[in-house]
């Protein structure tokens, strides 16, 4: 399961008390720099960072049920902060292994991962631990080793370095992955890749943003960033640009664009191509093909908040925490706008 800190907790500004589910019952009694708030209706003792050593977070199998109602954007930049030295960290760890060269091993799904895969997700799992305690996460090596867990409520689904293969090979559109699923719905999206400096992160409801940070910049704060926000841009039906899989562009997804005025197709890889819609820079993405929840939920999260929607073949919203079919998403149509009608059949 995740490994849960064992040291002080974070500091208090990075503990979102959204997501600090620290109630007497289930946790150490706070000390006296401890102060106790309300949130959701519920007291939540938010522990200081001079909580004791023999202070512990929930286990793994602890359940919290987050507010239905939409998180305030003070959250939203919360999360995003606390997570910002995280997958900058996770970045220079994969940046050391893309310039030297990693060993690569193959999964029994054929998949490819490697040691920059595995010691990215510690981190990344490390530090959801001290940012949203007791929050299941669903990360995609702890899915493979069989560690799977419980899920009632909101959860985390991640991808600790997506476009692995292309990793392997050189090239620079990996990325790394973290979103938050309430109801079904991502919510929340980080999506970084470090060889391009290319960061993409909801900053509230309904807002994204963009911006250009190198894995080793000194960074605390989303302010320090220089975020631009982004938007989905208006597309025009008799000229679209589409974004492909660089290594699924089957039959399948061929005859899907065949129903459309594309103009532009453009071969992309990872999550990437979520950003590159929420930028203006494309107006669909069809995925006829296998892909994971951890694959998507980042850059869905930030495709919404950017004014862009995801949708089965059949027009229904893609959804999310689907245990029995393992985290795997159906076929999908990502949309910077509404989905569009097609101008043929093929």
């Amino acid at each position: 399961m995740p490994r849960q800190p064992t040291g002080p907790l974070a500091p208090s500004s990075f503990l979102d008390t959204r997501f600090a589910p620290f109630l007497q019952s289930r946790c150490a009694q706070p000390t006296d720099d401890a102060e106790a708030i309300v949130f959701s209706s519920l007291a939540i003792h938010l522990l200081a960072e001079t909580a004791t050593p023999a202070g512990r977070l929930p286990g793994p199998s602890s359940r919290i049920t987050l507010s239905p109602a939409t998180m305030p954007a003070s959250l939203f930049r919360h999360l995003a902060e606390s997570l910002l030295s995280i997958v900058l960290e996770a970045g220079r760890v994969q940046m050391a292994h893309f310039k030297s060269g990693v060993a690569v091993e193959t999964k029994a799904d054929r998949s490819l991962v490697t040691v920059a895969d595995r010691q990215s997700e510690e981190i990344i799992l490390e530090g959801l631990a001290r940012a949203a305690p007791g929050v299941p996460v669903v990360a995609e090596e702890e899915v493979t080793a069989g560690r799977i867990p419980q899920i009632e409520g909101a959860f985390f689904l991640v991808d600790p370095l997506d476009g692995t293969n292309g990793f392997v090979k050189g090239r620079a559109e990996f990325t790394i992955n973290i979103g938050l699923i309430e109801e079904r719905r991502p919510t929340f999206g980080l999506v970084y890749a470090p060889a391009l400096a290319d960061l993409y992160v909801t900053t509230g409801p309904g807002e994204a943003a963009n911006a250009r940070l190198e894995p080793g910049a000194d960074v605390h704060r989303l302010a320090d960033c220089s975020l631009a926000p982004i938007r989905t841009r208006v597309p025009d039906p008799n000229a679209l640009g589409a974004l492909t899989s660089q290594t699924n562009l089957n039959t399948a997804t061929r005859r899907f664009l065949d129903g459309y005025s594309v103009q532009e197709q453009r071969a992309v890889a990872s999550s990437l191509k979520f950003g590159l819609l929420a930028r203006g820079e494309a107006d669909l993405y069809p995925r006829v093909g296998p892909t994971s929840e951890w694959d998507t939920a980042a850059g869905h999260a930030v495709l919404a908040a950017a004014g862009g929607v995801v949708t089965t073949l059949d027009g229904a919203p893609l959804l999310y925490g689907n245990v029995a079919r393992r985290f795997v998403n159906p076929d999908f149509v990502a949309w910077g706008r509404k989905p569009l009608a097609k101008v043929r059949e093929i």
